[in-house]
């Protein structure tokens, strides 16, 4: 595999290639055998690196509500040996949408998901419900004021989406450069 077809398996289509996921992660206090739920996971843009971080005791749930985002998951995962996936088509706008287990997971990650919703509390409580006590959620979006991705009027500012975490019964913890494009928050319950 050259260098271009190894970037493009790292950073698949989908993600638009401006993020850097393990530039990212070094923003969060990943450790061996966390249990983690990606919430809208794609093609596992920060699955795959967040299943080599947690290590073979820990677990990432790759949540979306595409069988074709969850097939490039799978697929990748199985090219990297990766038995630390489990893979769950769903609706993360309806309640226990996820179908994880209340209260089992260590983090939660909403990365570029919340624009695309018009049911974000919705989200953000499935979200609180599968925490664990001391759980984090981590929220990347798109930064105002950036020319590509999604429209305008789809973004959401950093300083609203901070208002609607908090309403939603989470407590900032710290703001993250998560890239040139994207923004990221971590909260706690």
């Amino acid at each position: 595999m050259n260098k271009k077809e190894k970037e493009a398996f790292i950073y698949p289509k989908g993600s638009g290639g401006f993020m850097r996921p393990d530039e990212v992660l070094k923003n969060l206090e990943i450790k061996e055998g966390m249990s983690i739920a990606d919430f809208g996971c794609g093609a596992g843009y920060f699955t795959i690196p967040l299943a080599k971080r947690v290590g073979k005791e820990g677990v990432v749930y790759a949540v979306d509500v595409l069988e074709s985002a969850l097939e490039s998951v799978r697929g990748r995962a199985k090219m990297e040996s990766l038995l630390n996936i489990q893979c769950a088509r769903a609706n993360l706008e309806k309640e226990k949408g996820s179908m994880i287990g209340d209260g089992t997971m260590d983090m939660v990650i909403l990365a570029n998901i919340l624009f695309q919703s018009k049911e974000k509390h919705a989200i953000l409580k499935e979200a609180r419900r599968v925490l664990k006590k001391n759980g984090r959620i981590v929220v990347i979006e798109w930064n105002d004021g950036v020319s590509f991705g999604p429209p305008p009027a789809s973004k959401i500012p950093k300083e609203e989406l901070k208002s609607t975490v908090k309403d939603a019964g989470f407590i900032l913890e710290k703001e993250f450069n998560a890239g040139e494009s994207h923004y990221g928050l971590v909260f706690s319950l």
